[in-house]
């Protein structure tokens, strides 16, 4: 019988005025990778005060949530395991703090980028799912 595992987790998308999202350096299992500031949700965090905890963490920036874009729903079945992701994505906006990178966590690096060149980025697939629901702002929160 294979495991099963499940993790929440809250993003944020933040856009400054000039067209960029601010974007984190992930280092994943399989190699670096650019995601949405944001990660899991502790026990009895609410995912509102998540993602500004870890968008602070991963940048530096403090934010305030401007809006729930959606939810991204993942299953993925492995060999040893099924494992469900839920991705609890926000549109955020920065209120203080500097960029700067997370020391001994799951990012390496925060950078800004054009949204144009998003996709020409070695990205997560949750990244274009967020930028849907940012663009689209799909009434359930899901894009199908």
């Amino acid at each position: 019988m294979r495991a099963k595992k499940q993790r929440v987790a809250a993003y944020g998308v933040c856009v400054n005025d000039e067209g960029e999202i601010l974007l984190a350096r992930w280092l994943g299992p399989n190699g670096k990778r650019w995601i949405l500031p944001g990660g899991g949700i502790d026990h009895g965090e609410h995912p509102y005060d998540a993602v500004i905890r870890e968008f602070e963490e991963e940048t530096g920036f403090d934010v305030e949530v401007l809006r729930l874009l959606g939810i991204d729903s993942e299953l993925r079945e492995d060999p040893d395991r099924d494992y469900h992701a839920l991705r609890i994505m926000y549109e955020v906006r920065i209120v203080g703090g500097e960029l700067r990178y997370e020391v001994d966590g799951t990012t390496d690096l925060a950078q800004w980028f054009p949204l144009t060149e998003v996709d020409r980025l070695d990205r997560v697939p949750a990244l274009d799912t967020a930028l849907g629901l940012y663009r689209d702002s799909p009434p359930q929160g899901i894009l199908r």
